[in-house]
C-alpha cells in the first residue's frame, strides 16, 4: 500500500490552483469537470502521481467557503531552506503565518503557511540544513 493523495475542499478553485501552482511551485497533474455531479476536481504535485502523493483539490461548484473544522491538523513540504522558502513565498503574495525558525523544544527549522482557504501548510527545512 501507498498513499494516493490527501483531498482538500476548496471555495474557488482557480485562487487555490494559483496558490499551489505559482506560490508553492506545485504542477497541476489533472483536472476534470464533473457537470452532473456539479464539481471539478484537479490534482497537483511536485511529481507524478505514481511516483509520489499529491493534493486533490475539489470545488464543489455551488459552495464558496468551508469551515475548516480542528481535526485537521497541516500539510508537510519539505524545502531546502525555510528562511528563504518564506521569503519567496511573501513575495508571490503567500501569507507566512510562523516565521521560519527552530521548532520549540528542538533544532529543526520549520514555518507555517496558508493557503487561501486556511489550510496549514508546514515548511521542514531539510535535515542537513537545519544547524
Amino acid at each position: 500500500m501507498r498513499i494516493l493523495h490527501t483531498m482538500l475542499r476548496v471555495g474557488d478553485l482557480d485562487r487555490s490552483l494559483a496558490f499551489y501552482t505559482d506560490v508553492l511551485g506545485m504542477r497541476l497533474l489533472r483536472r476534470k469537470d464533473y457537470p452532473d455531479g456539479k464539481f471539478t476536481l484537479a490534482f497537483v504535485g511536485y511529481q507524478e502521481e505514481s511516483e509520489g502523493a499529491v493534493l486533490e483539490l475539489t470545488h464543489n461548484w455551488d459552495t464558496s467557503s468551508y469551515d475548516l473544522g480542528n481535526a485537521y491538523g497541516h500539510i508537510a513540504l519539505e524545502v531546502d531552506n525555510a528562511y528563504d522558502a518564506c521569503t519567496k513565498i511573501k513575495e508571490k503574495g503567500g501569507n507566512v503565518v510562523r516565521e521560519a525558525g527552530p521548532m520549540k523544544h528542538g533544532t529543526t527549522v520549520i514555518a507555517f503557511v496558508e493557503d487561501p482557504d486556511g489550510y496549514k501548510i508546514e515548511l521542514i527545512q531539510r535535515k542537513d540544513r537545519n544547524d
